[in-house]
């Protein structure tokens, strides 16, 4: 059959599956937008391999739809021959809205209880896959420019890999994608490519040992706070965070009278750390030895603290007072109830939990203020690299190794509106504190309490040296903000590792228990 051109660069209007139509993998999909039948074509197929994946936010509710945002060839295919193709796709996957959901995502389009969150895929395109590839299929398309292809993930295949990463060296447009290199930026070409196998909820290809691409899965209108933290950062001079040497981002078509949106990040290039162990395999071993980690701790609330200061200084700042307080303990106490409501273990200790937000809601109807600024948002463990020396030192105290903190993306669940305002910063390091109360529980520690609190104080006396205000000064504000994050992660564990469970129950009834 022959094969149906796609037009390189193009921008389809978005089209909706009505509600009361079929899913996607019967012949009765809306119509696609854009090249003749593309869409179409790929539903029956991204239906059954989009919910597989590990970035995939929708598990658990049925795919009722999907719309094309945008679809763009990277790569021309070839009917026959050897050289692969490459399309990038920005696709809606419409959805019903979980119960309880308040927030949009993705593209924005809700239609009654529908909701859609907008992904980013790279498909490969070959008339047959060579072995290695083969567990990278998604099928073969029946009809459509794709007639006749294997389509297949993109990022498996080191020749499609390494072509993204030529479209980074070279900056400049094509059709809705726009690539951009820092002009201080040096980028090698012929850096071979490895996809990072590790499960997350997006997708890094390391190149060479020198640089590691993250491409955002489930995207929205806006900078992403992966970019716009560490270039900000870096241009105050800020080391501990790798700069960005490279990004690409989407225009997305303008819908209505309305303005366009803002533009889609789709891909941060950053420097690689190689040689270096993240906070949460250092932790692990320091308890696995019996070995000490509030050296290491102290050093790390250090690099907090010098992290926070630049982005106060290199971005806007704000002052919580009487409303936002009251607001944001609200939040937390509604967080909490519908916790509860979802894992019964909380309910002995509402009352005393909800105590902890009262008594910071109280100190804003007493006057008082705190500042609020940007924050990474996910602070844990697991986002702290240490370079260049095992035995958990950092080069300001004196080990030799040094501290870096990376994902600014904060918790990628949340509306990206809401990961870019201004917070307290003690959300960060009441995220990191709980941290280390998971390394304790998960390593097994004869006295897990005690050696998280030795880390807890250690971690909380480097940021007082280096930011001049200790977070244990502000009893009310951090109780209620570790308070907020243990409850989440009840809730989490429930749902996912009930045998994990443990860990948070027992900070609540530590939390409970310092309120009472």
């Amino acid at each position: 059959m022959p094969e149906a051109p796609l037009s390189r660069g193009a921008h389809h209007p978005p089209t909706a599956v009505p509600r009361d139509q079929p899913p996607p993998t019967t012949a009765h999909t809306a119509a696609a937008a854009g090249p003749p039948g593309l869409l179409t074509s790929l539903a029956p197929l991204l239906a059954e391999w989009l919910p597989r994946q590990r970035w995939f936010a929708g598990k658990g509710r049925p795919v009722t739809g999907f719309a094309l945002v945008s679809a763009t060839e990277l790569l021309p295919w070839r009917a026959s021959g050897g050289t692969p193709g490459l399309l990038h796709l920005l696709v809606r996957a419409q959805q019903p809205e979980p119960p309880g959901h308040r927030h949009g995502f993705g593209c924005g389009h809700r239609r009654g209880a529908a909701a859609s969150d907008c992904y980013q895929l790279l498909l490969g395109a070959r008339p047959a896959l060579p072995p290695p590839l083969a567990p990278a299929l998604i099928g073969r398309p029946s009809g459509g420019p794709l007639d006749g292809q294997t389509v297949y993930e993109a990022l498996a295949d080191p020749r499609l890999t390494t072509l993204l990463l030529e479209r980074l060296r070279m900056p400049g447009r094509l059709g809705p994608l726009r690539f951009v290199r820092e002009p201080s930026s040096a980028i090698p070409s012929a850096l071979a490519p490895r996809v990072m196998t590790a499960e997350q909820s997006n997708s890094s290809v390391v190149y060479g040992d020198t640089f590691i691409l993250k491409l955002f899965r489930r995207v929205s209108p806006g900078t992403n706070p992966d970019l716009e933290l560490p270039l900000a950062l870096a241009r105050t001079g800020c080391t501990r965070v790798p700069a960005p040497a490279a990004w690409f981002e989407a225009e997305p078509p303008a819908e209505g009278a309305g303005p366009r949106p803002e533009p889609f990040t789709l891909g941060v290039l950053q420097p690689y750390l190689a040689g270096s162990r993240d906070g949460w395999q250092l932790a692990l071993d320091a308890l696995a030895a019996d070995g000490d980690f509030t050296g290491a701790a102290r050093a790390l609330g250090h690099a907090t603290a010098e992290v926070h200061l630049a982005m106060a200084r290199a971005l806007p700042t704000s002052v919580l007072r009487r409303p936002q307080i009251e607001h944001l303990a609200a939040a937390m106490s509604e967080r909490l109830d519908s916790a509860a409501a979802a894992v019964p273990a909380l309910q002995p200790y509402r009352t005393a939990l909800h105590g902890a937000y009262e008594d910071l809601a109280a100190l804003g109807r007493a006057g008082r203020t705190w500042a609020a600024q940007r924050i990474h948002g996910d602070l844990h463990l697991g986002q702290a690299l240490l370079t260049g020396d095992r035995g958990g030192g950092d080069g300001d105290g004196g080990g030799g190794g040094r501290w870096s903190l990376i994902d600014f993306e904060g918790e990628p669940s949340r509306p990206l509106a809401e990961r870019r305002r201004p917070q307290p910063p003690v959300r960060d390091i009441a995220g990191m504190l709980r941290s280390f109360d998971y390394a304790a529980a998960v390593g097994r520690h004869e006295h897990p309490q005690e050696w998280a609190g030795r880390t807890r104080a250690a971690y909380c006396a480097g940021y007082a040296e280096a930011s001049g205000g200790d977070p244990r000064d502000e009893p009310e504000l951090l109780r209620a903000h570790e308070t907020d994050k243990a409850v989440y992660e009840v809730l989490y564990e429930a749902r996912h590792r009930p045998d994990w469970l443990s860990v948070p129950m027992t900070a609540i009834h530590r939390l409970a228990a310092t309120r009472a």
